[in-house]
């Protein structure tokens, strides 16, 4: 098992754990950040998370277990949709059970993979394993994703999400019926303190505004149209379940199973109906839009019908 241990440089003073592991040691940002959150990484004897900062002079222990980093293996994917391609981007339809780019654990199909299977050539910038790609979907969330194709679009476009530029709506079928009919969840959301695949409401979690607004009520469900302000891990699932209205079909966090066999699904009801934002090359403001998947177009008809 690799170790290290070492006084902090000056340099990296305030700098974050996850960071400062990527720099002095050449790991990944993301692997640097597992190995923080495993209890790996100490500061003068005490533990440290990913986000924790360190001090220059400290005494930094580190260890981890060597593991092969992630890597893009071109897989076809038949079923995902092209909504737009120019020379600078590509727009796409993801289908439920397509992750965004590979990681550990993870050996199904992704985004990145499809299009390198189908000859598209995308941005270089960013982590080997998810070059080309400035936002993501959940594996079992559908609907539009944008890869940058050149450097410059890739620069822009993570600047236009990190800076909220960009809008996301989303659908979501949620079990009963929000109170009051629209409005705003302004909650910090962090990792799930005792469940290593969730996240949650915490003090200590990043900013996270999510706007929702009921677009219609069904027998114990809504469809909600949502527009996310920030861009945090399962940040739609997560708010909604923490005001006790889960996404129908999302046993993670809290769906009730009986409702989801009942409309047939085998995932969570969201989908990523449309994305503007700036195009990186042009500066036009655009829009791309995307129709219900089969599964979650015949769940809207179960509810409709009872």
């Amino acid at each position: 098992m690799p170790a290290r241990s070492l006084p902090v440089p000056d340099g990296l003073d305030g700098v974050r754990v996850d960071a400062a592991l990527a720099k002095l040691l050449g790991l990944s940002r993301t692997f640097a950040a597992e190995v923080a959150e495993g209890g790996g990484v100490t500061l003068d004897g005490r533990m440290l998370g990913k986000s924790d900062r360190l001090h220059g002079g400290a005494w930094l222990e580190v260890e981890w277990q060597d593991r092969q980093e992630p890597r893009i293996v071109p897989i076809a994917v038949p079923d995902l949709g092209i909504v737009h391609d120019d020379d600078e981007i590509v727009v796409v339809d993801k289908p439920a059970g397509v992750a965004a780019h590979p990681s550990l654990g993870w050996e199904g199909p992704t985004v990145v993979g499809a299009l390198a299977a189908a000859g598209y050539r995308i941005a270089t910038t960013g982590a080997p394993e998810r070059q080309g790609v400035v936002h993501r979907l959940d594996v079992g969330t559908s609907g539009l994703m944008v890869v940058a194709k050149t450097e410059r679009a890739y620069s822009v476009l993570k600047h236009a999400f990190k800076a909220r530029e960009v809008d996301k709506i989303y659908h979501a079928v949620v079990q009963g019926h929000p109170d009051p009919l629209a409005g705003t969840i302004d909650a910090p959301i962090g990792r799930h303190p005792s469940h290593p695949w969730k996240f949650a409401v915490t003090p200590d979690g990043k900013d996270s505004v999510t706007h929702y607004e009921t677009l219609e009520a069904f027998r114990g469900a809504s469809l909600l149209e949502v527009h996310l302000e920030t861009g945090r891990t399962h940040q739609i699932r997560v708010h909604l379940a923490a005001h006790r209205h889960p996404c129908v079909g999302d046993p993670l966090y809290g769906a009730d199973p009986t409702l989801s066999a009942r409309l047939g699904l085998t995932r969570q009801w969201l989908h990523a109906r449309e994305l503007s934002f700036a195009h990186p090359g042009t500066r036009e403001w655009v829009t791309f839009a995307s129709e219900y998947p089969a599964d979650l177009a015949h769940a809207l008809d179960v509810l409709r019908d009872e």
